[in-house]
Parts: structure tokens; C-alpha cells; sequence
């Protein structure tokens, strides 16, 4: 790509990313401390921004660790943020630290996933809940398509337009919000537009953008439970892979599922 292209790539990414903020070029020029004069010339092609430039306007657009590689790659230079596999030995430590927070839930079902929803880690509550409530499921480990599959956790959830509502919403924002998707990311972004048009034709469906809380009510052979999730990310990650890592934890909502996720301890 010359030089010329790659002012342009650039360019066009940096003003996608300052839209997706809700940004003018004044406010964004105010925060790196560049005139909005120049902020419009890297937008527009004919400035190509420097690599310092580049890592500034990122950090103030707060584009991920993996977009702001992407945003360099596009200005010409190599991308200064690694991508970790979590099974890898570097990772031992944050591996472990998972894990102890994992066994530190019981008997709250704890999970970990990645951008896509890929299961990486479950506790035992973890693996017991979606055993139980979803024994016919055996499609990939991934919550997304495990709550939207009919042989998956779909037939036992009590509200499902909620919570799957939930999730296509999380999924909309959080992939359609990257600049750049490889093969799997396109694939649930078209799973969550798909399940979002089957969704539109249910009656009584919530905002899920202004749920507060969105309660998951599981019902299967003779057990009922409510449960209520949250959701934690890693602190100052400087790795890709942390970065785009969830903790899930579900908790009991009322005493049935108190009592049902105790069981789970004998």
C-alpha cells in the first residue's frame, strides 16, 4: 500500500472511531492537543499521522488494544500490542489467578470468555448449570449460541426474548463497533442480526440498553431458579487477550435457586 492509501485508510478508521464516540473534530482536536485544522487533514488523506500521533488519538477515542494495532498497521507501522493465547505458558500466572477466582465463586457459576463469547474457563457450578439445563447441547463452547440454539439452553429459559435480547445486544455493540472482523466475528455478528429479526416479531420484549438488571429464569425437569449476572473485566490489561477477556458470575435471585446452586456443593 503507498503512501497515499495508507493516509487515506487511516484516515477514514480515525474518523470512524471519533463518530462511534459521538465526537466533533474540535472536541477529539482539543484532547491530544492538535488543532482541528490538522485532526481534519489525517481524516480526510492528507495528512498521514505520525506513529506517536496515532497511539495518542487512540487513547483518547478509547479504541481497543486490538483496533489501535490496526489504526498503525493502516498508517504503515507495525502494531505495538500483543495477542497472548491464554493457554500459552506467558499466561501461567493470569491463568491461575482465573482460576483461583473461578473456585473463589463456588457456588455461583463463574465462567470466562473471550470477545466472541467463547467459553475459556467455567467452575464446577459453571459446568453443572449448563449440563443440567441444556443436556442436549452439543454445538461449540460458546454462551452466545448456547442461550440462542433450540437444543441449547433456549427450551429452559423462562424469559428467553429477555435475555436473549440481552445478548444480541451485547454482541450488535460489541462486534459491530470493530473496525476490522476476521471470519467468526462476521458469523455471530450474522447469528445476532438473524436471532435480532426473530426477536422483533415477540411481543413484550424490554430495552435491553435500559435494563438495569436482567433477571435469567431457568426451568427444567421439575427445577425453577432465577439468577442475575455480572460481568467483570481485567483492570489496565496491556495484552489483547486480557483485554477482551469477561467474567460472568451468575447469582441467586431468590431461595430456590439458593438452595439448588448449595446442592451443587454435596
Amino acid at each position: 500500500m503507498d503512501s497515499t492509501a495508507r493516509s487515506a485508510e487511516v484516515g477514514r478508521l480515525v474518523r470512524a472511531w471519533r463518530q462511534a464516540r459521538g465526537l466533533s473534530q474540535l472536541s477529539l482536536s482539543l484532547e491530544p492537543g492538535i488543532s482541528a485544522r490538522h485532526l481534519s487533514f489525517i481524516e480526510t488523506g492528507r495528512s498521514n499521522p505520525s506513529r506517536d500521533m496515532v497511539l495518542n488519538l487512540a487513547r483518547h477515542l478509547e479504541v481497543p488494544l486490538r483496533e489501535q494495532n490496526t489504526l498503525l498497521e493502516a498508517a504503515g507501522f507495525a502494531g505495538v500490542h500483543q495477542e497472548t493465547p491464554l493457554e500459552a505458558p506467558a499466561m501461567a500466572d493470569v491463568r491461575g489467578a482465573l482460576e483461583h477466582i473461578l473456585g473463589a465463586s463456588e457456588p455461583n457459576p463463574s465462567l470466562i470468555v473471550n470477545r466472541r463469547y467463547d467459553l475459556l474457563l467455567a467452575n464446577r457450578a459453571a459446568q453443572r448449570l449448563i449440563a443440567f439445563f441444556a443436556p442436549r447441547w452439543r454445538g461449540p463452547a460458546n454462551i452466545a449460541r448456547l442461550i440462542l440454539a433450540e437444543d441449547g439452553l433456549r427450551p429452559s429459559l423462562v424469559n428467553y426474548e429477555v435475555v436473549a435480547e440481552h445478548m444480541v445486544h451485547r454482541l450488535r455493540t460489541e462486534l459491530a463497533a470493530l473496525r476490522t472482523r476476521d471470519r467468526d466475528d462476521a458469523k455471530l455478528l450474522e447469528l445476532a442480526i438473524a436471532a435480532e429479526r426473530d426477536l422483533r416479531s415477540a411481543e413484550g420484549t424490554s430495552d435491553p440498553a435500559r435494563s438495569i438488571l436482567v433477571p435469567v429464569g431457568l426451568s427444567h425437569d421439575g427445577v425453577a431458579i432465577e439468577l442475575f449476572t455480572t460481568i467483570t473485566t481485567v483492570g489496565t490489561p496491556l495484552d489483547i487477550t486480557l483485554q477482551e477477556l469477561r467474567i460472568e458470575t451468575l447469582f441467586p435471585a431468590n431461595a430456590a435457586a439458593r438452595a439448588w446452586l448449595a446442592g451443587g456443593l454435596d
